[in-house]
């Protein structure tokens, strides 16, 4: 193993031990910074000389490559982590990448459902599943899914024990091992209630019952499978199926289609970001600011429905200036 790919190993380790990273943020600084790696070997260079000019080089050759700006600046935020690591390590003296200036990443517009979609993907539920006892748990898991924002992975992968006594708010165990609370509405709770009625009541020798036997007893939603709960990919299949029967395309409707739908229909109703940052589980504000979309839309009619110049102005307001042309909506 090259002496890059051990430090790299190492900063790796540091990662998951005291930042507590995300597996899939481990996994992507490895791919992104092994890839930086393979560049400077060729050209005789290493990570523990690396100098500002030969990141910027390899950003330069990131682009000539075709590759998105987003992509960029995610390989540009791991060289910063690990650049970073290194100095406070005292492998460096220096912090080659702490002053470049990133691509930046496109502001878009995440994809979203109107209130009325999601009611419709609602009334469709119930309808989807072989048996009653698939329709009650179709109908807990968008239900939940839309009452708390939560993501797929974290969704399928709900303990049961957190899960009874009626709970009004759930505590989940997001991206990091980090958990937060989020409260659970009354028709979220009702279908957890209906469906837990379900599956313990499932009769001896059921494939529910045989689920339950084995690695499945610990989650809400078992299936069979190594992991004992409900696949992501299932759940994005039943999703699909919930949209043809409610006339939206399924291609609009994914599990985080509806997850932005809970942000965007929180600010909405007035909700703030800083809320929406925790109930989301977003590590730093910014990753929540992607919905500013939405208060600045609110913003321009709080102005124009409730400012005392955006509504027509009677000639007789204005004694002073009989000829002012007055700000109207």
């Amino acid at each position: 193993m090259s002496r890059d790919h051990q430090a790299i190993g190492a900063f790796l380790d540091a990662q998951a031990a005291e930042a507590g990273a995300a597996r899939n943020t481990l996994l992507a600084y490895g791919r992104d910074l092994r890839d930086l790696s393979d560049w400077l070997g060729p050209r005789g260079l290493t990570l523990a000389t690396l100098t500002r000019e030969q990141v910027e080089d390899y950003l330069a050759h990131c682009d000539a490559q075709g590759l998105s700006r987003a992509t960029r600046a995610r390989r540009l935020s791991a060289i910063r982590q690990f650049t970073r690591f290194a100095l406070e390590e005292g492998w460096r003296e220096d912090d080659p990448a702490i002053r470049i200036a990133g691509p930046g990443r496109s502001q878009r517009i995440p994809r979203t459902l109107t209130q009325d979609q999601i009611q419709a993907l609602l009334d469709a539920a119930p309808g989807i599943g072989r048996t009653p006892a698939d329709r009650s748990r179709n109908l807990c898991l968008i239900e939940m899914l839309y009452a708390t924002g939560m993501r797929v992975s974290e969704l399928v992968s709900l303990p049961v024990s957190g899960c009874r006594g009626d709970p009004a708010v759930l505590v989940i165990r997001g991206k990091g091992g980090k958990d937060r609370m989020v409260p659970l509405g009354q028709a979220a709770r009702a279908a957890l209630r209906d469906w837990l009625a379900v599956r313990d009541a499932a009769p001896h020798g059921s494939a529910m019952a045989r689920l339950l036997a084995g690695k499945g007893a610990r989650w809400l939603f078992p299936a069979p499978g190594a992991a004992g709960h409900l696949p992501r990919q299932s759940f994005s299949r039943l999703l699909g199926q919930m949209a043809i029967a409610a006339g939206i395309d399924p291609a609009q409707v994914t599990p985080h289609v509806i997850r932005h739908a809970f942000a965007t229909h929180l600010l909405e109703g007035g909700a703030d970001l800083r809320s929406i940052q925790m109930l989301l589980g977003h590590a730093d504000l910014g990753s929540t600011e992607i919905y500013t979309h939405v208060l600045n839309h609110r913003m321009r009619d709080l102005v124009l429905n409730h400012h005392p110049l955006a509504r027509p102005v009677a000639v007789d307001d204005h004694p002073l200036d009989p000829n002012r042309t007055p700000w109207t909506t």
